[in-house]
């Protein structure tokens, strides 16, 4: 038996006034009940009661079938017991709490990456590097064409925003087709995101709802990576506190007709290819203890980005952002992917917190911007 562990729990039942009915009542409940789930044993003005496990259903009977005063006592001492745990028609006192442990835990932790709609995924555990012509670099390109040079399973973190329109028309009166149009682009692009994704890596996408259009973008993109086998690790929601939407497009004014719904956040939608977990040296994570706390409680306050007019930018996120989510999903010295840089938030953060760095985007002044920025960066 472990050290601590105790097979029985030992319960003192004090006889008032002992008498021979008392050790029938001892004899009766021994016949009454298995030696391995309880028993009892006289002592001078005393009994010992033995428990380690009993159906208080039959306790009941046993009540009703050999009434005495020292059966009334047993029942009164056992009903008073509110720490145990339930096991078939048993309730279990002794080591109650081991027996609230997982059985077969390592087994049930493998199982954990088997969820439901993430089965039969064939992503493949070995990973590689990335090539050294595509480290810490800024390229302007077509991302999907530009991630088809680049080897399976090789990155550890994608963090982008995907613009609501790159490179495409978009014409109001064939709305349909646009958003179909978007999204085929958008998810060709993330095809290859995911093959590049290291098993165990983790995409972390920033979107917001097309109010406008009533698109639940964050919804879609989500449901995307769960066809695609991917396993979902959360959804922060980035709180700007800025209350963009002070303006009078009510909707049905003071009226449940069609209200217009305002908000202030948008979504960070987070999925891991294969894994929850993410291979890594521990000496390796430079997120603080009180950094850690705060942000894996995922609503985070963070101003929005006010250099957009600097930079030329009409959607910038704010670099706080990026460093919460490459703090909070990976390494130092993984290697972190945007393949809607812009000019280059995520890849500027990636180099100051000492990981290595690809960022694509197909607007030439972005990607000239984003180099430059990288090199103040270094300059500061």
């Amino acid at each position: 038996m472990a050290e601590g562990k105790k097979e029985y729990i030992e319960i003192s039942i004090p006889l008032e006034a002992p008498s021979t009915a008392d050790q029938k009542a001892v004899d009766l409940f021994n016949e009454y009940f298995p030696a391995n789930d309880a028993f009892m044993r006289r002592e001078d003005n005393k009994v010992i009661l033995f428990l380690k496990q009993l159906n208080f259903g039959k306790l009941e009977e046993f009540v009703q079938a050999h009434r005495s005063d020292l059966a009334l006592s047993i029942y009164e001492t056992i009903a008073k017991i509110r720490s145990y745990n339930i096991k078939g028609s048993k309730r279990i006192y002794a080591n109650y709490a081991a027996e609230r442990k997982v059985k077969q835990r390592k087994l049930k932790e493998q199982k954990r990456d088997k969820i439901y709609y993430a089965r039969g995924h064939n992503f493949i555990p070995e990973n590689t590097e990335v090539p050294a012509d595509f480290e810490n670099k800024i390229i302007c390109g077509n991302s999907e064409e530009i991630l088809r040079q680049l080897p399976d399973n090789c990155v550890d973190l994608i963090f982008t925003s995907p613009p609501y329109n790159f490179g495409l028309e978009y014409h109001q009166q064939d709305d349909d087709h646009y958003w179909q149009d978007y999204f085929d682009r958008l998810f060709a692009i993330f095809d290859q995101c995911i093959r590049v994704l290291k098993f165990g890596g983790r995409i972390a996408v920033n979107v917001q709802p097309l109010f406008s259009d009533y698109i639940p973008t964050h919804h879609i993109i989500s449901n995307y990576f769960m066809q695609k086998k991917l396993l979902w690790k959360g959804e922060i929601l980035w709180e700007k506190n800025n209350y963009n939407c002070k303006y009078t497009a009510w909707g049905s004014w003071k009226s449940p007709s069609s209200p217009y719904l305002k908000y202030t956040w948008e979504f960070v939608e987070v999925f891991c290819k294969g894994s929850l977990k993410k291979a890594g040296d521990k000496k390796n994570a430079d997120i603080t203890a009180e950094e850690f706390k705060e942000w894996v409680t995922v609503k985070w306050s963070i101003a929005p980005e006010r250099r957009m007019k600097e930079f030329d930018h009409p959607a910038m996120f704010p670099e706080e952002l990026a460093r919460r989510v490459i703090k909070l999903f990976s390494f130092k010295g993984d290697f972190i992917l945007d393949p809607f840089n812009g000019v280059g938030t995520t890849t500027v953060v990636a180099e100051e917190l000492g990981r290595k760095y690809l960022g694509i985007d197909i607007a030439a002044k972005y990607c000239e911007r984003a180099k430059q920025r990288h090199l103040d960066a270094r300059n500061t």
